[in-house]
């Protein structure tokens, strides 16, 4: 009875272990064979491994803090007034100089009008101070011709006189004498009045020319006048500075618009990556150097580019409010420094690409 009983146990608790079993109860041939094995393959892997680091990793650098960067000009009105039309839609491809909103333009017309009605009295008023200067310029001519005229009748008196005077008094009447010296008096007097008047003519000339130089200054701000009202008019058609996507529009016709206020963007075509790298990852990074880019909206597409350029600062230092390294809280982090990373010639990046899209570079380095 009891050597069944132990039989049972036997049975129950399996076979007993051989002295060359190993420890989890492998046998001393599988054992050696694993052995075998895992010092074939062992040395096999760590070469495998160390070849993968040396070519798929070791010579490049890449980040996942990196987004789809491109030039986005916002559109936003130069003069105030309601929205007439609205010539675009979310999302539509626009052509340089294509029209995208129109402001009423009734009140820009009307001061363009006047404006112009205001050059055209300037100019009148300059033609008729010309014509001022014109009649000025002859009465002068003639005074200083009356001046000539009286210089020489005053020298003609005064050569009378003095040829009465060198004769004898027998030879001439006290008559005669008399009469030449009020002649000579008379025509002094009549050349000092022909000079005086001359003097207003020339004076007058002179007020002329002065009334011609206001009325050109009157003539030119009446221009600028028209000039600023022809720039205000063309305001209120606002179009595509530039080909790209509509984006982010937020205006509706009727609606009254400020200067400054934004409309909507236009994002060009080809967009670029900012990648903000370590600065650590940036030793053997320079421009030139061969990337490829893949965006986590179209993981199945992969786009090849290059460094375009290295940003001469870093992210931190140009943020709102920068580190203060002196001031005595001082913890060193690593930094970031962004790249520009452009796509090269024939990638497909038009629209499919937005602006913001999450982007893992690979730049090649070594």
């Amino acid at each position: 009875m009891n050597t069944e009983n132990k039989a049972s146990a036997a049975a129950a608790h399996g076979p007993t272990p051989t002295a060359d079993a190993g420890p989890a109860g492998i046998p001393g041939g599988r054992r050696q064979r694993f052995f075998r094995v895992a010092i074939v393959v062992m040395p096999l892997l760590v070469v495998v491994l160390g070849l993968y680091y040396f070519i798929a990793l070791r010579p490049y650098e890449t980040t996942d803090d990196a987004f789809v960067d491109g030039h986005a000009i916002q559109i936003s009105p130069q003069v105030a007034g309601h929205v007439l039309q609205v010539f675009i839609t979310d999302n539509q491809f626009v052509k340089k100089d294509e029209p995208l909103v129109k402001i009423d333009p009734r009140d820009f017309d009307a001061r363009l009008a006047a404006a112009r009605a205001n050059l055209a009295a300037a100019q009148s008023r300059l033609a008729q101070a010309n014509s001022q200067l014109a009649v000025a310029q002859a009465t002068a001519q003639q005074d200083r011709a009356a001046v000539g005229a009286a210089e020489a009748e005053a020298q003609r008196a005064q050569a009378d006189l003095e040829r009465y005077q060198s004769v004898e008094k027998r030879a001439v009447s006290r008559e005669q004498v008399d009469a030449a010296v009020a002649a000579g008096q008379s025509t002094a007097a009549s050349l000092e009045v022909a000079r005086k008047k001359a003097d207003a003519a020339e004076a007058q000339v002179g007020l002329s020319r002065a009334v011609i130089a206001t009325a050109e200054a009157d003539v030119q701000r009446a221009e600028a006048d028209v000039q600023q009202a022809g720039l205000n008019r063309s305001y209120a058609d606002i179009n595509a500075p530039e080909a790209g996507w509509v984006t982010h529009r937020g205006v509706e016709e009727g609606e009254y618009v400020q200067v400054g206020q934004a409309l909507l963007a236009v994002v060009q075509p080809h967009p670029w990556v900012t990648a903000n790298f370590k600065e650590t990852q940036l030793r053997d990074m320079k421009p030139g150097q061969p990337a490829w880019i893949r965006v986590d909206a179209f993981p199945q597409k992969k786009f090849k580019g290059h460094v375009d350029s290295i940003q001469a600062g870093t992210g931190a230092h140009f943020s709102l409010l920068p580190p203060e390294n002196a001031v005595g809280n001082y913890v060193k982090v690593v930094q970031r420094v962004p790249v520009k990373i452009v796509f090269d010639e024939g990638e497909d990046t038009n629209f499919i690409l937005p602006l913001g899209a999450s982007v893992v570079p690979k730049v090649k380095v070594r």
